[in-house]
C-alpha cells in the first residue's frame, strides 16, 4: 500500500463527502445497494500490482491446460450437469488476501479462493468511476490493471462477453428472484451498461427446445443467451419455487457463465495449484494433520458461496462432523496484514481480480477489481458487525 497516499486520503476524508457518495449511489441505483461500502479504497503500488498480475498469470496458464476438463470432470456434482458448456469460462475471479512476507516484511498476495463465475463487474465500473468525484484519488492511479483500459473499453468488453453475437434483449441475466439478491445492484448496473435485463428463473417460458421471456411491455422475446447468476446450492434449497426451465435439457440457446464452470474453477482446483501465492491445500479425504497442527488450517466446503460453512479455528470434532469429506478441503491458514492505515486503527484487505474471457479470445483479460476490508478475523458482515472503515470498495493501482 502507498502509505503517503493513504495518509493524504485520510487527511482529506470527511464524513459529509462519504455520505454524499452513498447518496449519489442511492440516487442512481434506488433501493439496490445492500452491502456496506467502506470509507476508504486501497492504494496499491506498482510492486504489489505486479505480484498480483504474476500470481494471476500462473492461474490463467493452469486454466489453459489441454486436460483441464478431464482433470475437473469429478468437480461437477451428480445431477448438476448442464448441456451447452462452452470451451472455457467467460468469467474468472481470483481472491487474494494481502499478507506480509515474514522475512522481507513486504506485502504479498495469498490466494483465498477462485471462481469461474461472474462477479460485480458492472457495479465496480460504475462505482470506481464515481468515487473520485467525492473522495481523494491522486493522478496516476487506476482501478484497471492495464493503463490501456478505460471505462469505455471495459464496457465494450463486458457487453461482448455477456451478449456474444446477440442483441441485449435476446439475452437475460438469470437468477432466483433477482430483485431480492444482495448483488442486485450489479444487476441494475448491468442493465444500464449493457442493456441486458435481470430475469427470474420462474419467469422463463419454455416451448419445445426454445426459451422465451416477457419484456416489461409484455412482448414475448426468445432467449438466445443466458448470463447465468444462478447458484445451484441456493436453487436446491428453494423447494418453494415453481418453474418450467430444465437445466438438464438441451435448448436452442447459449450460456455465458455456464454452471459447469462454477464447479470446475472453484476450491476444487486449489490442491492442484503449486505457486508461492497459493496456500498449500489438501482434500480432506487425503490429508490428516496431527492434532497440534490443526490450528494451521482452515476447513472449507468446496462449493459454498460468500464464505458459508468455513471453519476458521479447526478442531478434530469439526473434521469428524463432516458428513461428505470428499467435498471438503483443509487449506493452510493465511494471516492478513494490517495493510491499510485508517484514522484510528489498521484494516485488513482482500482483493478480487476480475477477468473477462469473451468468445473467440485466446485467454482471459484482467480488467478491474474489488476489495473487501475488515477489522475482524475474516472478511464478511458477521465478522465486522457495527464497525466502520470496513466493507467493499476498490483498489486504485499505481500506473
Amino acid at each position: 500500500m502507498v502509505a503517503h497516499v493513504h495518509q493524504k486520503y485520510n487527511q482529506r476524508f470527511t464524513e459529509e463527502r462519504y455520505q454524499a457518495l452513498l447518496a449519489q449511489i442511492e440516487n442512481d441505483c434506488p433501493g439496490q445497494l445492500e452491502f456496506r461500502i467502506s470509507e476508504t479504497p486501497a492504494f496499491m503500488d506498482k510492486a504489489l500490482k505486479e505480484k498480483l498480475i504474476e500470481a494471476g498469470e500462473y492461474v490463467v496458464s493452469f486454466l489453459k491446460r489441454a486436460d483441464l476438463k478431464e482433470l475437473t470432470a469429478a468437480a461437477i456434482p451428480a445431477g448438476c450437469n448442464v448441456p451447452g458448456e462452452p470451451a472455457h469460462s467467460h468469467y474468472l475471479t481470483l481472491d487474494y488476501a494481502i499478507c506480509q512476507n515474514a522475512i522481507t516484511g513486504d506485502l504479498e498476495p495469498r490466494m483465498i479462493e477462485l471462481q469461474g463465475f461472474a462477479s460485480l463487474f458492472a457495479f465496480q465500473e460504475y462505482f470506481s468511476g464515481l468515487l473520485p468525484n467525492y473522495l481523494y484519488v491522486p493522478e496516476g492511479y487506476s482501478y484497471f490493471f492495464d493503463k490501456t483500459m478505460n471505462g469505455q473499453t471495459f464496457i465494450s468488453l463486458l457487453k461482448s462477453t455477456i451478449c456474444g453475437t446477440y442483441k441485449p434483449e435476446e439475452c437475460v441475466l438469470l437468477d432466483i428472484e433477482p430483485d431480492k439478491q444482495k448483488t442486485r445492484v450489479d444487476f441494475f448496473c448491468t442493465q444500464k451498461l449493457t442493456g441486458v435485463e435481470a430475469v427470474c428463473l420462474t419467469k422463463l417460458e419454455v416451448e419445445g427446445n426454445k426459451v422465451y421471456r416477457r419484456t416489461a411491455s409484455g412482448r414475448r422475446v426468445q432467449v438466445k443467451r443466458i448470463y447465468n447468476r444462478v447458484i445451484f446450492d441456493e436453487l436446491q434449497q428453494r423447494s418453494d419455487l415453481t418453474y418450467s426451465f430444465d437445466f438438464s435439457a438441451k435448448y436452442e440457446l447459449e450460456w455465458t457463465g455456464h454452471p459447469g464452470w462454477f464447479f470446475r474453477i472453484s476450491k476444487y482446483l486449489l490442491p492442484y495449484l503449486d505457486h508461492p501465492s497459493v496456500p498449500k491445500t489438501h482434500r480432506l479425504t487425503e490429508f490428516a494433520p496431527a492434532q497440534d497442527q490443526l490450528a494451521n488450517y482452515v476447513l472449507k466446503p468446496l462449493y459454498s458461496f460468500a464464505g458459508q460453512g468455513v471453519v476458521f479455528d479447526v478442531t478434530q470434532a469439526d473434521i469428524d462432523a463432516v458428513a461428505d469429506p470428499k467435498n471438503w478441503i483443509l487449506m493452510e491458514k493465511v494471516h492478513y496484514a494490517p495493510a491499510i492505515k485508517a484514522p484510528e486503527f489498521d484494516v485488513k484487505c482482500e482483493i478480487r481480480m476480475m477477468y473477462l474471457w469473451p468468445d473467440g479470445a485466446e485467454r482471459p483479460t484482467l480488467t478491474t477489481n474489488l476489495i473487501r476490508l475488515s477489522q475482524g478475523t475474516m472478511m464478511g458482515v458477521r465478522f465486522n458487525k457495527d464497525k466502520t472503515w470496513v466493507g467493499g470498495n476498490t483498489a486504485y493501482l499505481e500506473m
